[in-house]
């Protein structure tokens, strides 16, 4: 025995390893001495245990080793203690220990654990629940470890009859966990679990005894007519497992039909499994079980009525009732009624991400029941409602179940986007859920997504009332709405074929108006007539959407395939090879051709037909460019293609520049360039129609901008270059309107007529004013006149005055009074005409403030052009001219156009910076003067980081000199500005600019080591020498690379 006492301390612990570990050792001491015990010999028993029970303790001592007799009372014992995990790590070596010896009766066992566990009166709260969850987990372990329906006899019992258990015990087990759960409503759900357990050990058996333990513990369960959770749980067990049973003696009157799953039953159910009662219910005879404290954990029984209604897949059983007629009963009028409680809502949620889990697609829809989506939405939508975490948990389940089985996706779209959820899914709870879904989604499910979406578009409406009409125009703009967002989300995954369809819908329905059906052609669009047609205001989204639809397909990534290998050549091209822009051209032009089934919304006149098939005919004849050409004359042809579907899609709205661009043979005029050839290259002309297109606020243009640039760059010129560096110069951003032609020009001389009409006005108003007293004296003496007085004449030398008296005064009041008054409101009207020259003169300075900021967007533009350049030639001599350019933008640039500054030193650090090729053809004396302007700019800067910029200028053009063997010019260029630095205080350079050049380059730097000791004898003060000496000191920890780098030369040179 001392060998297995230190193990029962460890079947205590907190750790799982260690309770599992002393279990397993103990069980192993424990058949060891059993193998090793010679039983004494018993008398002879009868088949009845019962008129044993004062017997049971000394014949498990004479069955039993010492040892395992003492452990089986210790571990019973233990059951009842508090201490850590003692109820586990006791009740599973009490479930092992009875699992391995047949020396041991179920009554026997079940006497122990009922002695040991009984309660008293003088108990504390504490250790009466301690007893009652020993008693528990005791009854468990007897179930479990299969002694309950043990058939064999005890081997060393003098008659054959005495076996392990009978009837008798296991009735005694099903009453005593029936008493636990009615003496204790917390353990009710437990203790009948465990009455399951003791059910589904009874039906595995084949005991003599088992059809009358199972009618007896029936008449037991069924005694009393109250209903409960758990009662309803066992019904449904044991009706699976024993359907031959008279149930409807058994159910009745409670319920209506035998079987209690039927729909017939439904109603009361709810009311047994909502676990809350009234006096209606009362009065009705269903009386619930008393409930207990309300727990966050849903009832076990919901897991057992779903695994009935919805049997797993592998599992041969047949459903045994309506999951949508249950659910609907049960769980959404029930669970999520209005007047339901936020606490049942919970466990309504968890009953539905139950049945999410077992459901398959067709099974799906009957969950997303209308009181479940009403309060779903209204919880997901704000935060501060009561459940929110527990409705985004189901979101969130949602899109796992999606991401699992991507086939489930279609179908959670329409739920959500159905009768009872909202077509704004995600905008109304201000969640990603619908667009998440979309994007699990495979190629077949977005596919069927957008058929459901068409169906939508041609549901005709029953009455012509303006209000249904309203109601499908809504319904149509969100087609519209939802058909661009697939293009446009990056993660759902893109596939040709729907792909065409999308923009085949949008192209046809927002250019042309179908006039007739057909179904012999594959555009799927006139395949109905829309009833009622589409407003003006739809066609128009459907060409706004086109156009972003297009720009995102022109920007987008480019495919991979599992690998990581790109699927195709570029993003902007269909599997075919043809670009997305050119299919929409096609089902254009084939649809102008089809007049009996469709009719353009947009018809254009001669002349522009004859220039559109000019463009057309050239980008035919573009395909079959040479091959060292091909580049130019893709960008050329997107070029040609997109401009003419952008006028397509904004007839009338575009300006006539778009037409001239699509003539690519004709000189374009040049709006920037100061100085331009007489017959300029075709790149200049495509380069300078696509700076064109950055002016428009379209994103679209914009992107058709980039993208033609990019095939185009490598054929870039120096015009070229000196084109869109010219862009980047400060003007007067007036200039920038200046293509806005005779339009602007009217504008300015109607305005120079109106300040000549007001300087005009302002001189004959001045001319008014010169004698302001002449005028009111005039007016003065007439009133007085009225009044029978003359007034002094001027020059007269009679000083005599005559009086008025008061009459007289009183008389001639109110006329003044006049008089006074009309002056008054003169002066005002005068005040009047000032403020508004005032807010003329605001106007204007707003004027040049927009012009200003769009002068910055256009530079912005820009910037993504001269990217694109550095990023697609890195080893192109153009890239030199390029920097100092940019410089000049960074430190030229205002506060308000500091991301201006930040993107051209974005290309400067991580683009030009960071480039590991040198151009191959450089002018040495060219890029030499490049370093010097660098440098003397440098002294100037304004900021720290305006100097980091042109750090790493220098450094990357160092580099290119060094590599055409310039290395004293660049020497002699670091040396004026390290001087400048050391004997200049108004130098703006720092002791930064100079460690870079020494980590960067040490060798050529270890040749200024002489200037610099020079250098600190003329610093302008001590803290400039100190940091020469910094600088030396950097310049010194390199010596081991440069001994190592001399070394080697030497070695090379005897060799």
């Amino acid at each position: 025995m001392s060998t297995t006492l230190p193990l029962f301390w460890h079947l205590s612990s907190n750790d799982k390893k260690e309770r599992l570990d002393a279990s397993a050792k103990l069980i192993g001491a424990l058949e060891q001495f059993q193998a090793q015990f010679v039983p004494k010999a018993s008398p002879e028993t009868s088949d009845e245990e019962g008129d044993q029970s004062e017997d049971d303790a000394d014949t498990l001592d004479k069955l039993n080793s010492q040892d395992v007799s003492y452990s089986i009372r210790r571990l019973v014992r233990g059951l009842a203690s508090p201490r850590e995990s003692s109820r586990l790590g006791f009740a599973v070596a009490l479930t092992e220990l009875l699992s391995r010896i047949n020396t041991i009766t179920c009554s026997q066992i079940v006497s122990l654990i009922m002695d040991s566990s009984k309660t008293q009166g003088s108990m504390t709260g504490q250790e009466e629940r301690d007893m009652l969850f020993a008693r528990l987990f005791g009854l468990t372990s007897v179930i479990q470890s299969g002694l309950i329906v043990r058939k064999t006899p005890l081997p060393a019992s003098a008659s054959s009859s005495t076996v392990a258990s009978n009837s008798a015990s296991y009735i005694e087990i099903v009453k005593q966990l029936i008493a636990l759960g009615e003496k204790k409503t917390w353990l009710r759900e437990s203790a009948w679990w465990t009455l399951g357990l003791a059910f589904e050990a009874l039906s595995k058996s084949d005991v003599s005894w088992r059809d009358d333990a199972l009618d007896m513990s029936l008449d037991i369960i069924y005694e009393n007519r109250s209903w409960s959770p758990e009662k309803v749980a066992i019904t449904v067990t044991l009706q699976d497992k024993y359907p031959e049973k008279d149930w409807r003696k058994y159910l009745s009157p409670t319920f209506k039909n035998p079987h209690i799953l039927n729909t017939a039953n439904y109603a009361t159910l709810a009311k047994i499994l909502k676990e809350s009662s009234s006096d209606e219910d009362e009065e009705s005879g269903l009386k619930s079980a008393a409930a207990g404290t309300w727990k966050a954990q849903v009832h076990y029984v919901w897991d057992i009525i779903l695994d009935a209604l919805v049997p797993p897949p592998e599992s041969s059983k047949s459903p045994r009732g309506s999951l949508q007629e249950f659910f609907r009963i049960v769980v959404d009028d029930s669970l999520f009624a209005a007047t339901s409680s936020a606490e049942r809502k919970y466990w309504g949620f968890q009953i539905f991400e139950k049945a999410l889990r077992r459901v398959d697609a067709s099974d799906m829809p009957m969950l997303f029941t209308k009181h479940f989506m009403r309060c779903w939405i209204n919880h997901l939508s704000k935060q501060d409602r009561y459940l929110h975490k527990v409705a985004k948990r189901v979101a969130t389940e949602m899109q796992a179940i999606v991401h699992t089985n991507p086939r489930m996706g279609f179908t959670l779209i329409l739920q959500l986007t159905g009768v009872h959820g909202s077509r704004q899914f995600d905008k109304l709870t201000k969640t990603k859920t619908v667009e998440s879904i979309l994007t699990s989604m495979d190629a077949d499910g977005i596919s069927s997504y957008i058929e459901y979406l068409l169906e939508h578009v041609n549901e005709e409406v029953t009455e012509t009332l303006e209000t249904d009409i309203q109601v499908v125009n809504s319904r149509r703009a969100w087609v519209v709405e939802q058909l661009s967002a697939l293009v446009r989300n990056g993660a759902v995954p893109k596939q040709d074929d729907w792909l065409n369809t999308v923009l085949e819908w949008l192209a046809i329905h927002g250019l042309f108006e179908i006039k007739k059906k057909t179904d012999k052609t594959s555009y799927r669009a006139l395949h109905k007539v829309p009833s009622p047609p589409l407003s003006e205001d739809l066609r128009k989204s459907c060409r706004a959407r086109l156009l972003s639809c297009l720009s995102d397909l022109l920007t987008r990534p480019v495919p991979k395939d599992t690998d990581g290998v790109e699927t195709r050549d570029s993003a902007m091209h269909a599997n075919d090879g043809s670009f997305w822009i050119g299919r929409v051209l096609d089902i254009v032009t084939t649809l102008e051709k089809d007049e009996k089934h469709a009719r353009p919304t947009v018809q254009l006149d001669n002349e522009d037909k004859e220039l559109r098939d000019k463009a057309l005919e050239l980008t035919r004849t573009l395909d079959n460019a040479p091959e060292e050409q091909h580049g130019m004359a893709q960008g050329a042809k997107l070029l040609i293609q997109g401009t003419l579907v952008y006028q397509l899609c904004n007839f009338g709205e575009v300006d006539d520049d778009y037409a001239e661009a699509l003539q690519v043979a004709e000189k374009k005029k040049e709006r920037r360039s100061e100085a331009v050839d007489e017959d300029p290259p075709p790149i200049d002309i495509f380069v300078d129609a696509i700076l064109g297109f950055l002016e428009e606020p379209s994103s679209y243009m914009r992107s058709l901008a980039n993208q033609c640039f990019t095939l185009l760059c490598h054929f870039a010129r120096d015009s070229t270059v000196d084109l869109i560096l010219a862009q980047l110069e400060r003007r007067d951003p007036t200039e920038l309107l200046d293509h806005q032609g005779g339009h602007d020009t009217a504008n300015e001389e109607e305005e120079l007529d109106s300040n000549d009409d007001d300087h005009q006005s302002s001189e004959q108003e001045d001319s008014n004013e010169e004698e302001p007293d002449t005028v009111m004296r005039d007016k003065i003496e007439a009133v007085l006149s009225a009044s029978g007085i003359q007034p002094a004449a001027e020059g007269s030398e009679d000083e005599s005055e005559e009086l008025m008296d008061d009459d007289q005064m009183m008389a001639i009041d109110e006329q003044l009074a006049a008089v006074f008054k009309n002056r008054a409101t003169e002066a005002k009207k005068g005040k009047g005409e000032l403020e508004h020259t005032r807010k003329t003169l605001r106007a204007l300075m707003s004027k040049d403030l927009n012009a200003q900021r769009e002068a910055t967007h256009f530079k912005t533009r820009v910037l993504d052009l001269v990217d694109i350049l550095v990023k697609s030639n890195r080893a192109s001599p153009f890239i030199p001219r390029l920097i100092m350019s940019l410089l000049e933008l960074i430190s030229g640039c205002s506060k308000d156009e500091k991301h201006l500054a930040d993107k051209a030193g974005g290309i400067l650090r991580t683009r030009i910076g960071k480039m590991k090729e040198i151009p191959t053809q450089v002018d040495v004396e060219a890029t030499v003067k490049l370093l010097e302007s660098v440098h003397y700019r440098a002294r100037r800067a304004r900021s720290g980081d305006i100097l980091t910029a042109f750090s790493q200028s220098s450094v990357y053009l160092t580099r290119i000199l060094l590599h055409h063997g310039a290395r004293k010019a660049t020497q002699t260029v670091y040396k004026e500005s390290l001087a400048d630095f050391v004997t200049r205080k108004a130098s703006c350079l720092n002791i930064q600019f100079f460690q870079d050049f020494i980590c960067h380059y040490p060798a050529v730097a270890w040749g200024l080591r002489n200037d610099m000791l020079e250098l600190t004898q003329k610093a302008v003060n001590s803290y400039r020498r100190c940091q020469v000496y910094l600088l030396l000191q950097g310049l010194l920890v390199q010596i081991p690379v440069q001994v190592n780098t001399i070394s080697s030369s030497r070695l090379c040179g005897v060799a």
